[in-house]
């Protein structure tokens, strides 16, 4: 099947490294591995920092010039896709271009990972809002990445139109990382990995000193914290009483080494979506303390890969790292069930056979729009 793809809220190639623009990457992988031909139909980005309707209107201005460009110039090279793919859709991020798109070329419209704030539907960003929702509705098949997701995009996605798509990753490279072995008597070895910036990340920086503070001084630790950014110096005092070492950040072919030299991953994951990080660390074989935030306990077993605590709880955080640090025979059991949990249900194999199905289910909701009666 030929895809024409885009992503409004950041594109495949922003130079800015980011979740979203690995999971979008992914997808596209993914899509090529089950056999289908990709192509990114615009690298236009809908995103906005700040709202209000005059930027709003101005930016759907510009994005319905630019699908009236697609469709001239892909009638010039004799080219129609058989199915157009939005990834990351919201608020903030609106696409007018894929219904534009296949309204234009009469093809099946598809959005995965979409999320909906019925907050939003008044003030600065209503406009978004209301664009937002009226491409869910055009939708053949809408994807959420988690079920918090799912159960806000229900009010407005009718069941047969609306799924839930687990996140993947590609996870050979952290599958054949080698384990390197901790020796007997050796404290376990914790890793964090996190940009340094002000809002959610510093929140669960500043979550994890607290749970750390509050370990019994018996328990003994060490910890790699991958990442940078302005915030790095309050990380840095935060933790000043503790064993840590920092790395900066890391190119993502070292963290797979990184991630098999540690023994339990921690992260509170204030505001996470659902944490690409949580899959390769269980990938290679880490254990698993986190916050039991949004998409997290979709892809972390709890008391099987790992131990989840409510969003923002340091006291629940640090007993669940107490539990594995006083019992390392449980740790190493868990980081085992994680790389089978990962390597079962969230490698690229199987993103790609849930991909290909909700393909099919969009092609025949789009069948069945085009055979149905006018109302």
């Amino acid at each position: 099947m030929r895809i024409a793809f885009t992503a409004p809220m950041k594109p495949l190639d922003d130079p800015v490294p980011s979740g979203d623009r690995t999971m979008g990457r992914l997808i596209v992988k993914a899509l090529e591995a089950a056999g289908h031909e990709v192509e990114t139909a615009t690298r236009f980005r809908a995103w906005r920092a700040t709202g209000g309707v005059d930027v709003q209107k101005e930016v759907e201005r510009a994005a319905l010039a630019e699908a009236e460009h697609m469709a001239g110039a892909w009638r010039s090279r004799g080219y129609r896709p058989d199915l157009f793919l939005t990834y990351h859709l919201y608020h903030k991020a609106p696409d007018w271009i894929g219904p534009a798109i296949a309204a234009e070329f009469g093809i099946p419209y598809v959005v995965v990972e979409a999320s909906r704030a019925p907050k939003r539907r008044t003030g600065e960003w209503a406009h978004g809002f209301a664009a937002a929702d009226a491409a869910l509705a055009r939708a053949d098949m809408v994807a959420a990445l988690h079920r918090a997701d799912r159960q806000c995009l229900a009010d407005v996605v009718p069941p047969h139109r609306l799924a839930v798509l687990a996140p993947f990753i590609d996870a050979a490279p952290f599958l054949r990382a080698e384990r390197k072995p901790r020796h007997t008597g050796e404290p376990l070895r914790l890793l964090a990995i996190g940009m340094m910036r002000e809002g959610a990340k510093l929140a669960s920086y500043r979550v994890l000193a607290e749970a750390l503070d509050r370990l019994p001084a018996s328990l003994r630790f060490t910890l790699t914290i991958a990442g940078d950014g302005p915030g790095r110096a309050e990380v840095e005092a935060l933790l000043s009483r503790h064993p840590v070492t920092f790395t900066g950040t890391l190119a993502p072919e070292d963290i797979p080494a990184l991630c098999a030299a540690h023994d339990i991953f921690v992260w509170p994951a204030i505001r996470e979506a659902f944490g690409l990080v949580f899959l390769e660390a269980q990938a290679a074989g880490l254990a698993i303390v986190g916050g039991d935030t949004f998409g997290v306990p979709d892809i972390v077993a709890h008391g099987r890969t790992g131990l989840l605590s409510a969003e923002g709880d340091a006291a629940a955080f640090a007993a669940n790292l107490a539990a594995l640090l006083s019992h390392p025979e449980r740790a190493a059991a868990m980081g085992a069930a994680a790389r089978d949990h990962i390597g079962a249900d969230h490698d690229l194999a199987s993103g790609a056979g849930r991909l290909d199905a909700l393909l099919s289910r969009a092609l025949r909701n789009f069948a069945g729009r085009a055979t149905a009666s006018p109302q």
